[in-house]
């Protein structure tokens, strides 16, 4: 029996500060930091979100959607970079937030921007062993980025939910395949007790993102026996608008196979929440019988990867939700310094 996504809901935080704005700051060229990254402006969370607040808002949306209840989840999985304590999970904090009960598996995981994905994977696996009845997901993340450093341009918020079941008549997206690429190629990183993540650079590139989300793109391709032409979309993780773009084509895709997931371009890239989101946003306008092509990414390095196929229920259920393309366009403009306040870099 397949199983699949019976649910999504998505959050994105209202506050924006213009890429070009940051540029000024730290007196750089702001048309070329812009037009390199692809990205114009960034979601940045209130003074009082965090990856916890923005996931049990994305839970809500998505019980909402899948109209289910809460007691009915056997497995939390929370995705993060940020999770606001070192010690004291996140998972079970929203689960007991949206009532979840206390029968259920739960973990906080940390792949970088992969750790959701590992996590709807370990749900999945789950739910085909017919150990729990439905599972969500979390990816969710207020991303760091150190003042004056190249991550601070793109290190964006937001939070995403996914509940996966197996019953046909509830599943909006089939998973018809999935897998993982893995490796360990350090190229971003964060030290015990340092408050900003490091990273290698142009490194960050071609030994690291791109040989991981090509090789398990090329996997799942192999494995499904499908090639570019068989799929309406393609979502990317996107740590810039640059990235997904050039590893699309690469992949043999069209540009408007790919254009419905670029949040990046509007809010940056939210870590956990990126790719996920993306998918989001796909969910929001497919139709039924259309094939998506997923491939996640985290730093240290793995892509997650999966086949999904929309079904006639997503189209029934999309009224449900709040579509992401709305939330990006709900927004409100910071300066510099409030940005600074709101990331409680001050």
């Amino acid at each position: 029996m397949t199983s699949g996504i019976v649910g999504y809901g998505t959050y994105v935080p209202k506050y924006r500060i213009k890429v070009s704005d940051i540029a000024e700051m730290w007196q750089k060229n702001q048309q070329e930091i812009v037009a390199g990254l692809r990205v114009s402006e960034k979601a940045v969370p209130a003074l009082d979100e965090d990856a916890v607040t923005m996931a049990i808002e994305a839970g809500k949306r998505a019980l909402a959607m899948a109209q289910i209840s809460p007691t009915k989840i056997g497995s939390v999985y929370f995705g993060s970079e940020t999770h606001p304590y070192a010690v004291n999970p996140s998972s079970s904090i929203v689960a007991e937030y949206l009532g979840v009960g206390n029968d259920y598996f739960a973990a906080d995981l940390e792949f970088a921007c992969k750790a959701a994905t590992a996590g709807m994977q370990a749900a999945l696996g789950l739910l085909n062993s017919k150990q729990i009845e439905y599972g969500l997901t979390m990816g969710s993340d207020t991303a760091q980025g150190k003042p004056h450093d190249a991550l601070e341009y793109t290190a964006a918020s937001a939070g995403c939910a996914y509940i996966v079941g197996a019953k046909q008549s509830e599943i909006i997206a089939s998973v018809l395949e999935m897998s993982s690429f893995t490796s360990d190629t350090p190229d971003f990183w964060r030290r015990d007790g340092a408050k900003y993540p490091s990273h290698f650079g142009r490194f960050t590139g071609e030994p690291a993102y791109f040989a991981h989300v090509f090789s398990e793109g090329k996997k799942l391709f192999e494995k499904s026996g499908l090639s570019p032409k068989d799929f309406s979309y393609c979502v990317f993780h996107m740590p810039n608008g640059k990235f997904p773009r050039v590893v699309a084509k690469k992949l043999g895709f069209m540009s408007e196979q790919l254009a419905p997931s670029l949040t990046v371009d509007k809010i940056g890239n939210p870590y956990s929440a990126s790719s996920l989101l993306g998918l989001a946003a796909v969910l929001d306008i497919a139709k039924s019988n259309e094939k998506i092509f997923f491939v996640s990414y985290g730093s240290g390095a793995g892509s997650d990867g999966f086949i999904f196929e929309t079904t006639k229920t997503l189209t029934a259920k999309q009224k449900n939700t709040l579509p992401v393309a709305k939330q990006i366009e709900d927004k409100s403009y910071v300066s510099y310094a409030t940005y600074l306040k709101h990331t409680h870099t001050l």
